[in-house]
């Protein structure tokens, strides 16, 4: 029987390649972004071609074409100064990676599952949020993919 899963426990992590080309697979690699409240969904439907030929007298047919994530991927967290100085850090990294060539990896773990989805993407800098009276302040900040998302084993130790 199925176990389902929860969202509690979820944590997003990234990590700069030390060989370009190469993810990251140690543990230690990779910094935890702490305070996010959602994640995106990485599960979007292929476009689909249509093939439909003049043989065809009731349905058209089709292929599986790309698959988009979007663009910009919205990850929300809670604003908080730690926020900030992880922001501002994971920035620092990756234009230090960007400059020689290397990539910058997210790693989105949910726990009770045996993989993890890996990405490398570019993180944007962080602006100011919307704000409103006696309210939670949450920051949207986006992190744009680069290359297709990997399912693959969690970092070892």
């Amino acid at each position: 029987m199925a176990i389902n899963l929860s969202t509690a426990g979820i944590h997003l992590y990234y990590a700069v390649e030390s060989t370009a080309g190469t993810r990251p697979t140690a543990k230690s690699a990779y910094t935890d972004l702490v305070g996010v409240k959602s994640i995106p969904s990485m599960n979007p439907a292929p476009d689909t071609l249509e093939t439909t030929d003049l043989n065809q007298t009731e349905y058209k047919t089709y292929i599986d074409g790309l698959k988009d994530l979007g663009g910009s991927l919205e990850f929300t967290f809670n604003l908080t100064q730690e926020l900030v100085t992880m922001w501002s850090t994971l920035m620092e990294a990756y234009e230090a990676a960007k400059a020689t060539g290397k990539a910058t990896w997210f790693l989105i773990d949910i726990p009770g599952l045996t993989n993890g989805l890996y990405f490398t993407g570019n993180p944007s800098s962080m602006g100011i949020p919307e704000a409103g009276v006696n309210a939670v302040l949450e920051i949207t900040n986006y992190i744009t993919p680069t290359g297709a998302p990997v399912n693959a084993a969690k970092p070892t130790t």
